[in-house]
C-alpha cells in the first residue's frame, strides 16, 4: 500500500541480523535441565532510536514436576536491566525474563549477558544474551508502539514522531512489516533548524486474531550506508476475545489420593451471557454449570481422583472448553499433582 508521500508500505520485510557471538562454552556450562525450559536463549534488538521503548521478553516454562524458583537475574551491561515477570513457577506454568534495552543513557552497539539463578529445587544458572545498536540522531516519542488491549475485531490506531538532527537531505523512504496486521501512514516531513520530524500514524487492524500481538517495523532511510540506513520500532497488542476466562492455568497443587478438591474460574464479558456447556475429557472434574444470562459467570468445579497403594505421584494436565450462548468459546487449563 502507499502512504499519502509515497512511501510504500510492504508485506515482506528484510531484518538485518546481527547475532551476538556466544562462546559455545558458556551454554555448555549451564545446567541442561534448566536450559530445557527456555526457547530461546539470545535475541538482537537490531538498530533502535533514542527513547525506543526496546525490550524483549525470554519465556520459562516449567516442564517439571516440581516448582521452579528463580532467585534472580542480573545483567553484565546497565545498557540491559532484567526483570522476572514470576519468581515462582508451578508444574507447566510460563514466566517472562524480559530484558529492558536502555536507549536514554546509552547510545552505540552494546551487548549484555543476563544470567539467571535459579536455587529450587536444584540450583541453576542460564545465560541469555542481548544485543542491538542505538541511535544518537533519531528519536521516537512515544517510545514504542503499544496498542494495549483491544477486543477482537476492533481497529485501533495511534501516532508516533521520529525525529532526526543532521543532514537536511535525510528522508525515510520506506516502512516495512506485516501489511496484514498493520496499515501505516506518514505525513509531509516537517524541519526545523537542523532536526527534521516525521508524524506516523498506524493502526492495528481490525482481522488480527486473538492472542498477544508482538511484532516490528522497519524504517528505511535514505542513508547510503546499509548498515545505517534503518531502524526497527517494536509492536505490541494484547488482542482479547469478547468473553475472557480468568485464571487461563489454573493450577490446583497437590492433591491428595481420595480427597475432593473444589476450586472455581470466573468467565466474563461486556455484554449478557450465558453459559451453555462445559467440554472436559476427565470424568475426575465436575462443573456446575450457572443459569441466566449475565456479564459475569462464577463456573466452580471439583476433582477427585485416587492413586493405587503405592503408585507413585500422577501430574495432572487438563484443558477445558467452555461453550457460550453468544457462540464464542474460551479455553482454559487445569493442572494438579495426584497424590498418596
Amino acid at each position: 500500500m502507499i502512504a499519502s508521500n509515497g512511501v510504500r508500505f510492504q508485506h515482506s520485510f528484510v531484518v538485518v541480523v546481527a547475532w551476538i557471538v556466544v562462546c559455545s562454552c558458556q551454554l555448555a556450562n549451564a545446567d541442561a535441565w534448566a536450559l530445557k525450559m527456555f526457547s530461546e536463549t539470545h535475541h538482537d534488538f537490531g538498530t533502535v532510536g533514542r527513547n525506543a521503548k526496546t525490550e524483549h521478553a525470554f519465556v520459562i516454562e516449567n516442564c517439571f514436576e516440581e516448582d521452579i524458583h528463580i532467585a534472580s537475574v542480573r545483567s553484565s551491561c546497565g545498557c540491559t536491566t532484567p526483570v522476572a515477570t514470576k519468581t515462582t513457577l508451578k508444574s507447566w506454568e510460563k514466566g517472562e525474563i524480559l530484558a529492558q534495552f536502555n536507549t536514554r543513557s546509552f547510545i552505540g552497539t552494546k551487548s549484555a549477558m543476563i544470567t539467571v539463578v535459579i536455587d529450587r529445587p536444584y540450583y541453576a544458572e542460564v545465560q541469555l544474551t542481548v544485543g542491538g545498536t542505538i541511535r544518537s540522531d533519531i528519536v521516537v516519542e512515544p517510545g514504542e508502539i503499544k496498542f494495549g488491549e483491544t477486543e477482537v475485531g476492533t481497529p485501533k490506531s495511534m501516532d508516533l514522531k521520529i525525529s532526526y538532527a543532521g543532514r537536511k537531505e535525510w528522508r525515510i523512504v520506506d516502512v516495512r512489516g506485516n501489511s496484514d496486521a498493520l496499515e501505516v501512514r506518514l505525513d509531509s516531513p516537517t524541519r526545523q533548524g537542523s532536526t527534521t520530524t516525521y508524524v506516523m500514524h498506524i493502526t492495528l487492524k481490525d482481522s488480527n486474531p486473538i492472542g498477544d500481538f508482538l511484532d516490528e517495523m522497519i524504517v528505511v532511510t535514505n542513508e547510503s550506508d546499509d548498515k545505517e540506513n534503518q531502524f526497527t520500532l517494536p509492536v505490541t497488542a494484547k488482542i482479547r476475545p469478547p468473553i475472557t476466562v480468568t485464571p487461563e492455568l489454573l493450577s490446583l497443587g497437590d492433591i491428595h489420593s481420595g480427597e475432593p478438591r473444589q476450586q472455581k474460574v470466573i468467565v466474563k464479558s461486556k455484554k449478557p451471557f450465558s453459559i451453555t456447556a462445559v467440554q472436559c475429557e476427565d470424568e475426575r472434574f465436575q462443573f456446575t454449570v450457572p443459569s441466566g444470562e449475565k456479564t459475569v459467570h462464577v463456573l466452580p468445579f471439583s476433582f477427585k481422583g485416587e492413586l493405587n497403594s503405592g503408585e507413585q505421584p500422577l501430574s495432572v494436565r487438563q484443558r477445558l472448553t467452555i461453550l457460550t450462548s453468544s457462540g464464542d468459546e474460551v479455553e482454559a487449563t487445569i493442572t494438579a499433582r495426584l497424590v498418596q
